[in-house]
């Protein structure tokens, strides 16, 4: 079987590393090509490690779709892939008119969940106008696709209410991770209790609530500490509530940090607030690694863990809630250290990447064969 798959870039992100992921431990009879339209690449070392061809058209322009359109179906003629699988927008669109043109099979892929009340409440004037034209053409090409890929049950059955698809066309098959690289998590020695988060800063990811949490409760328990990893545009405003409450010290924005998943060895919890998610693969590491969870009760993540058996959950956008379940983790550590332990093995059974990896080469086989 050959397949080709397509996607924006190679930057940093979870799309790029699960296709990565996935390719690594498919068997050798699958023969695999990633064509690639814009110029980022910064995992371009990492597939080129990887059992498969690399192709980039290096598109200028957001929105070079014709140029993009001509290049593909090249590649399409000179590779003569079985099945295409596509990531992420203007790849999507990219992909469904030349696999239309060339008469190839296209399996599409639901990463995320880009058109839920959340994320629409967050456009105002002209860009709720681009947001509907966005949504428009999605739903209007999305016919093309033979079937499609879903990392999570809710995230499926969103998008096929948006894009007016058939459930019956979504398989699931969930993110997954290399167990071998996940070390059982001890609780670190140290007088200080510390949270972390990690995801990039935007108000989609719960900072207002986190911040606004960690202060209610940091009240009652001024020996905590948080640490947030990563980088996004809403860094200035949580860098003006640190300063205006003084948690200078108390909380710390560490920024980019390569492998940020490594530092929650450092910490005593993992805290997982986000407002609208795709199946998060930083919930499922966190989860591999043992250490207990606080998370928001957004379905994606609900499909992951369960409160009080796997993690702590609380209320979307409800600080108060959050900050009470922050302090009852702290006041209830060895209870918490269970339910990490029970989360990990949960993981372990769900999440390992080569029963994912081979759950993907399958599902491809059996839609070249034309079954769903």
């Amino acid at each position: 079987m050959k397949v080709l798959f397509t996607i924006d870039t190679l930057q940093q992100g979870g799309a790029e590393q699960s296709i990565a992921n996935i390719i690594r431990y498919f068997s050798s009879e699958t023969r695999v090509s990633v064509l690639y339209f814009y110029p980022k690449s910064d995992l371009l070392p990492l597939y080129q490690s990887l059992p498969c061809k690399v192709f980039s058209l290096n598109l200028t322009g957001k929105y070079n779709w014709m140029e993009g359109i001509r290049g593909m179906r090249k590649i399409l003629k000179e590779e003569n892939p079985d099945i295409v699988v596509t990531s992420l927008y203007r790849s999507n669109l990219i992909s469904r008119i030349a696999c239309l043109l060339s008469r190839k099979k296209l399996i599409g892929t639901f990463v995320d969940d880009p058109y839920n009340e959340e994320r629409k409440n967050t456009f105002r004037g002209l860009g709720r106008v681009k947001y509907g034209i966005t949504w428009l053409v999605d739903r209007f090409t999305a016919f093309i696709c033979y079937a499609w890929i879903s990392n999570s049950q809710s995230i499926g059955k969103s998008n096929a209410g948006h894009l007016g698809i058939s459930e019956r066309r979504i398989k699931v098959i969930y993110r997954g991770r290399d167990t071998g690289q996940f070390p059982l998590w001890t609780a670190p020695l140290s007088e200080e209790f510390h949270f972390i988060a990690i995801g990039r800063l935007y108000e989609k990811k719960g900072y207002p609530e986190l911040l606004e949490a960690f202060a209610m409760m940091h009240e009652k328990k001024p020996e905590s500490r948080l640490h947030i990893c990563g980088e996004g545009a809403y860094r200035k405003q949580m860098e003006s509530f640190i300063n205006e409450h003084g948690l200078s010290g108390k909380i710390t924005l560490h920024g980019n940090v390569p492998g940020a998943w490594k530092h929650i060895y450092q910490s005593h919890c993992f805290v997982f607030p986000s407002r609208f998610e795709g199946f998060s693969g930083a919930l499922v590491e966190a989860m591999m690694t043992g250490v207990p969870i606080i998370a928001s009760d957004i379905p994606m993540n609900m499909e992951a863990v369960e409160h009080g058996q796997t993690a702590l959950v609380h209320r979307l956008r409800d600080a108060a809630d959050l900050a009470e379940k922050m302090e009852f983790m702290i006041d209830h550590f060895e209870d918490m250290k269970q339910m990490g332990e029970r989360a990990r093995k949960l993981a372990f059974q769900n999440y390992d990447i080569k029963t994912i990896a081979l759950q993907y080469e399958r599902q491809l086989g059996a839609f070249v064969e034309g079954k769903i």
